[in-house]
């Protein structure tokens, strides 16, 4: 079960597919889309992330912060990155760390799961029944 609407999004520091330091406390005063998925280059994952990639100039317009996060190693998700021309940050969770946090994990994997995180930090909606294909404007439609 997902993480409810009004909680306090748990902070995190991890490490982004470049290897930069990334905390959730980084963007404090910005809407920030933190959408969990199970595993790069898979095809329903790639959908995902081509949805975000089309509609990013749109998210960036708004001030928005798209981060993917999935347990893939910060390889994995470099290569996945350049693959498709992602240009957001994929946020590393190897151990589950963040996985287990936001209550999305799936025994070894992430659950497809996103979250908007107000600019508070606080979750303001969550969505857990995705469609991978036009996820990313089913999230700019919520947000308005």
């Amino acid at each position: 079960m997902a993480l409810a609407v009004g909680t306090v999004a748990p902070n995190f520091t991890t490490v982004d597919d470049e290897g930069k330091t990334v905390s959730l406390s980084d963007f404090k005063g910005k809407v920030v889309v933190l959408y969990f998925y199970p595993k790069d280059d898979t095809p329903g994952c790639t959908k995902e992330a081509q949805s975000f990639r089309d509609n990013y100039e749109q998210y960036k317009g708004k001030d928005m912060v798209v981060l993917g996060v999935s347990m893939d190693d910060q390889t994995s998700h470099k290569q996945f990155k350049e693959k498709y021309g992602l240009p957001f940050q994929l946020l590393v969770d190897t151990d589950g760390t963040l996985t287990k946090a936001y209550d999305v994990d799936g025994g070894g994997y992430s659950k497809r799961v996103t979250y908007i995180i107000d600019e508070e930090g606080k979750i303001s909606y969550v969505d857990d029944k995705v469609q991978t294909a036009t996820h990313a404007q089913d999230i700019l439609s919520i947000v308005g």
